[in-house]
């Protein structure tokens, strides 16, 4: 059944402050016909604790136990070998998580590293200045790239986190007052030398909806909104992150990953066994112990790869056909007038909607769908205060990739809280929108500029996504 379109002739008034002669932009607010698919048919309508986990619209009653099957090895705890559950050993030797489902829970987001707190869904990268011939971060001696605070018994961890922060205090052009908390990072308990002075970069587990439109997303669908000159002279330069590919040995255009340093929803999926959980696969076949982590190199791995291509390729299915959740409350007048202010205010620029996949896809299912991720999948300069000084490939240490708004307003429900940013550091979408700099800094500013009830509009509008 259609949807009767909804003309609301409401016109809002949107305070600007990108120079000093004031300018105002007005917007007719209006409901389009079927904005709340975000992925056409393949949605789904919940907003129940389970709404991540969720298979598209359409699958078969085979493709449904894949599903099923996948679903479970997501969530299936691992354990060290040898062990009497050999479908599920070879955990470590040292590792972040027991289970993909630590870091994902429900399918979604992990929170802000807390000290003497479970760290699931929280991870530190670490690398030496420069980059290898493949444009990869460099490796830390006795550490690699990725730190692993656990490990099994008799094993020594690698390290242990700790985190301080500095707080920014900030005022709205109205008068009213914020805060803001810098997590500030450090080491201790170092096994195998000192970890002073190493590049280091906080990341926070992503919920895991959508990644097969993603993945069936041809290049030029991302790359048509590169601007890396500004040539549009809007203050938005994206540019697309090209890694390593390390099933077809060359570079390709990166997709996934907060720096977009992954190019396959596959080498994804292996990277996080490999470096999460110490998991081999065929992609990633060696042990994560580097030198000199004998007693990690010496113990007992389970079979090789541990995970095997049928226990990978299940895992994938399941990976790529997760359902995105259709949208909330997007009639409501105070989330259309929210959306013209997302538009006016030009946060359209990085999170973009209206890309179609293509006809290679994990299923016919996901081809030539329409999809509305609210993310260009671009890298963006995002300035000093988020910046992690860690390059990534192609990407700088103050870029990273416009994060999919799609679930957003979902993730208290599902996960019980609403930590943003690549590291948690929001609390909320309010505090994420002041976290923006860089490209984005005349946009935070302009938000800064508007009324409280406009600021709640806008608010309102990204958590009906």
């Amino acid at each position: 059944m259609k949807l009767k379109i909804v003309f609301i002739s409401i016109i809002i008034t949107c305070l600007y402050s990108c120079s000093d002669d004031d300018y105002t932009a007005t917007s007719k607010i209006e409901y389009e016909e079927g904005e709340e698919f975000l992925t056409s048919d393949l949605g789904v309508n919940s907003t129940s604790n389970n709404a991540f986990g969720f298979e598209i619209s359409g699958l078969s009653f085979v493709e449904q136990a894949e599903f099923a099957t996948g679903n479970s090895l997501f969530n299936q705890t691992w354990v060290s070998s040898p062990a009497s559950t050999t479908g599920r050993d070879g955990l470590g030797p040292t590792f972040n998580a027991r289970a993909c489902a630590t870091c994902h829970f429900k399918d979604g987001r992990g929170k802000a590293f807390v000290n003497g707190e479970d760290s699931s869904g929280f991870l530190m990268r670490i690398s030496m200045p420069g980059q290898d011939s493949n444009g990869d971060a460099l490796p830390v001696l006795g550490y690699g790239t990725q730190l692993q605070d656990r490990a099994n018994n008799g094993i020594p961890f690698e390290a242990k986190v700790n985190v301080t922060y500095e707080v920014i205090n900030g005022e709205y052009a109205d008068g009213t007052s914020y805060q803001l908390q810098k997590p500030i990072y450090s080491f201790s308990q170092e096994a195998f030398g000192s970890l002073s002075g190493v590049l280091m970069s906080p990341r926070v587990a992503q919920q895991t909806i959508g990644l097969g439109l993603i993945s069936a997303l041809p290049d030029e669908e991302i790359t048509k909104f590169e601007d890396e000159t500004d040539s549009d002279n809007d203050g938005i330069s994206g540019r697309a992150n090209y890694v390593y590919n390390y099933e077809i040995n060359e570079r390709d255009l990166g997709k996934y990953g907060w720096k977009a340093n992954a190019p396959t929803l596959k080498q994804q999926v292996a990277a996080a066994l490999h470096g999460d959980m110490g998991l081999t696969t065929s992609l990633f076949s060696d042990s994560n112990c580097p030198s000199p982590q004998q007693d990690c190199a010496d113990a007992i791995n389970g079979v090789t790869p541990e995970v095997t291509d049928v226990q990978l390729d299940k895992m994938l299915f399941y990976q790529a056909h997760l359902a995105v959740p259709n949208r909330r409350n997007y009639k409501d007048e105070n989330v259309l007038k929210g959306k013209a202010l997302f538009s006016s205010l030009n946060c359209i620029g990085c999170h973009a909607i209206n890309q179609k996949t293509g006809t290679e896809a994990a299923s016919d299912y996901l081809k030539n769908i329409t999809i509305k991720p609210y993310s260009d999948f671009l890298l963006h300069d995002m300035g000093d205060d988020l910046a992690d000084n860690r390059p990534d490939y192609l990407a700088t240490g103050k870029e990273w990739r416009t994060q999919p708004l799609w679930g957003i307003g979902l993730i208290s429900t599902v996960n019980g809280h609403t930590n943003l940013m690549h590291d948690g550091r929001a609390a909320n979408i309010e505090e994420a929108i002041l976290w923006h700099g860089g490209e984005a800094e005349n946009i935070r500013e302009d938000f800064k500029n508007l009324s409280v009830d406009d600021r709640e509009n806008l608010i309102s509008f990204v958590n009906s996504l």
